[in-house]
């Protein structure tokens, strides 16, 4: 089996290329969609964030806006939220990886990779790239988004040309979905993959 890790900053279009690999077979894990599971209604992890940031759920559901206030920008309130957070998210890839342990291939979708230095348990790492006007464009565009938050959450996040740098395959998104769809297709003929992409 080969392991892939796709990550890229935020905006870049690490979701719409995952989305091409699952289409050609490749079983996919989202972290931040196993997160949005485990901090939605009924989520192992609305409790103890509640305990540990009080006001910061509703209805039994961790309200995104409230807790990013919290720990966006202050390192020690964010490592108390992976503390929790984390843990969670490594049971159900562990999960992931046994209920798929047939599969010749396993893509994972992880936004900081690199921040979190993940990238050495991986077989290959495939960044997802585009131009920062582009980035910026898509990024703020998004419900709740603003360049005070933007600009937070790129201070989290290794630049883009360093991830370029630092990986096996690029896939740069700035251009047409055919040529995306293109990029994906040589990376799984490269790694001996079949495509139906």
């Amino acid at each position: 089996m080969i392991t892939l890790a796709l990550t890229g900053s935020i905006g870049m279009g690490k979701s719409t290329v995952a989305a091409m690999f699952a289409e050609a077979g490749v079983p996919v894990f989202d972290a931040d969609a196993t997160v949005r599971l485990l901090q939605g209604r009924g989520g192992k992890l609305v409790p103890a964030i509640e305990v540990r940031f009080p006001g910061t759920t509703r209805d039994g559901v961790v309200d995104r806006e409230a807790l990013s206030a919290a720990v966006l920008g202050d390192r020690d309130e964010l490592a108390a939220l992976e503390a929790i957070v984390h843990p969670a998210v490594h049971h159900e890839r562990t999960r992931f990886i046994v209920e798929n342990s047939k599969a010749p291939a396993l893509l994972f979708d992880i936004p900081l990779l690199f921040e979190t230095g993940g990238d050495a348990t991986f077989d290959k790492v495939i960044v997802v790239s585009a131009g920062p006007e582009l980035q910026r464009e898509r990024v703020l565009a998004r419900q709740g988004m603003s360049e005070t938050k933007l600009a937070q959450i790129l201070a989290r996040q290794m630049p883009d040309e360093e991830k370029r740098r630092r990986a096996d395959f690029v896939v740069d998104t700035s251009g047409p979905l055919a040529t995306t769809r293109a990029q994906v297709r040589a990376i799984l003929t490269c790694l001996g993959l079949a495509t139906g992409v």
